[in-house]
């Protein structure tokens, strides 16, 4: 194949096509600066978790907490998100959010934070979380028009594993040299970027959704919609099964860290920088691609993001495992981009909210079950079984939807011809 330059500049162009939207460039900065603060949350939750326990089963459930309301209050969120404002539903779950974050770090530095306590704020975060997400999803489309939207996405994934990077190496060191306290009070400050962004928005260069007017039945009209869509629903069910099973990261890497190599905080924050590389690297690839996967793509994706999560869980050493879990990151974006690019293109603009709502409550929400499960199995069988206990289901997966994909593909090309 001959690159010229002109083809190398159209790619480039192509990657960052949504970027050239004024009021998507203020919602990525924001969105970056908060995530790098979210991660070392997650980093500090994790650590502080298995400083007042020791035990794998409580970090599963510390996480499974959080997640919680995902599963009572998915659909429902998507509800309220396409009835209302979703710029002004942001602005009020991000301060909400951010005093959260600061009552954590006030509890952590004056030492009267107890497992209990944790738990209770991590539901409180979890019920603030559930609405933010459908709002945040779903404000993408009105941001950008329908053919940037799928490079908006996955741009979206790629800014947010950087984040990763700059915020769980943050972390690391910030555990290393201050404390856990640190990590809280940086995520409670990085929620006025988010603030800041959306302020900044102008309002008459959006791409606003109809607003859908109150009425009875709703959650079960988009419940209905989504399980009755082909594409909609075999999407949504791959994401169940790997957001059980697969993507339980903030408890198998911080026991994989501990317990395969023996290491500590700084150990983790270099299995998360291994993993978000990889996925920025595999962000970008997918960010040139303007069209969405499609479901025999996401199958094939599923199928290497399970294998690749087997090498990381077998790796012998520290460093195969980081290379493994670059490889790792490279298939997960590719799968979590492309379901999500999937879902937001398949469906209609009114219920977007409510579909998203749902990707929230299959992606997050069996977390619930997933994250005590695989932090049991971690606890009991060793710490590489956490990951096994993903991969392995997420391989089964992908081989089994792949051939009924391919032969419910045929007869639709031939009727095209």
């Amino acid at each position: 194949m001959t690159f010229t330059r002109g083809s190398v500049r159209g790619s480039i162009a192509a990657t960052g096509s949504s970027l050239r939207v004024r009021n998507f460039r203020l919602y990525a900065v924001g969105q970056s600066v908060s995530v790098a603060g979210n991660f070392m949350q997650t980093l500090a939750i994790a650590f502080l978790t298995l400083d007042l326990t020791g035990s794998g089963s409580a970090l599963g459930l510390a996480v499974g907490v959080r997640l919680l309301p995902y599963l009572v209050a998915g659909p429902i969120s998507g509800v309220i998100a396409d009835r209302h404002d979703k710029r002004r539903m942001l602005l009020f779950t991000q301060s909400a959010c951010a005093a959260c974050s600061a009552l954590f770090g006030v509890l952590a530095l004056t030492g009267l934070m107890t497992y209990p306590l944790l738990l209770g704020l991590s539901f409180i975060l979890g019920c603030l979380t559930v609405f933010d997400n459908p709002a945040r999803q779903s404000l993408i489309s009105e941001l950008v028009d329908d053919s940037d939207l799928s490079n908006a996405i996955v741009l979206s994934s790629v800014l947010i594993n950087l984040a990763r990077v700059l915020g769980s190496g943050a972390a690391g060191a910030l555990v290393a040299v201050i404390g856990i306290p640190a990590c809280f009070f940086c995520n409670a400050a990085s929620f006025g970027s988010v603030i800041l962004s959306l302020v900044m928005m102008r309002p008459s260069e959006m791409f606003p959704s109809e607003r859908v007017p109150r009425a009875a039945g709703q959650v079960r009209e988009g419940l209905r919609y989504a399980l009755t869509t082909r594409d909609l629903a075999i999407t949504l069910l791959m994401i169940v099964v790997t957001g059980t099973v697969a993507w339980e990261f903030p408890t198998t890497l911080p026991l994989l860290a501990i317990g395969a190599f023996g290491g500590d905080a700084a150990t983790y924050s270099a299995l998360v920088t291994a993993m978000s590389v990889g996925s920025i690297v595999g962000g970008v690839v997918a960010a040139g691609r303007r069209a969405a996967s499609s479901l025999v793509v996401l199958s094939l994706t599923t199928v290497a993001w399970g294998a690749t999560m087997i090498f990381a869980a077998l790796a012998p050493t520290l460093v195969l495992a980081l290379v493994a879990l670059a490889l790792v990151g490279f298939a997960s974006i590719a799968f979590n981009s492309g379901a999500k690019a999937t879902l937001q293109l398949t469906s209609r603009r009114d219920m977007r909210g409510r579909v998203m709502a749902l990707w929230a409550m299959c992606w997050g929400g069996s977390a619930v079950i997933g994250a005590p499960l695989v932090g049991w199995i971690a606890q009991e069988l060793g710490s590489r079984w956490g990951l096994l206990a993903g991969g392995i289901p997420t391989v089964v997966l992908g081989l089994v939807l792949l051939p009924i994909l391919r032969r419910r593909r045929r007869p639709a090309s031939h009727q095209s011809v």
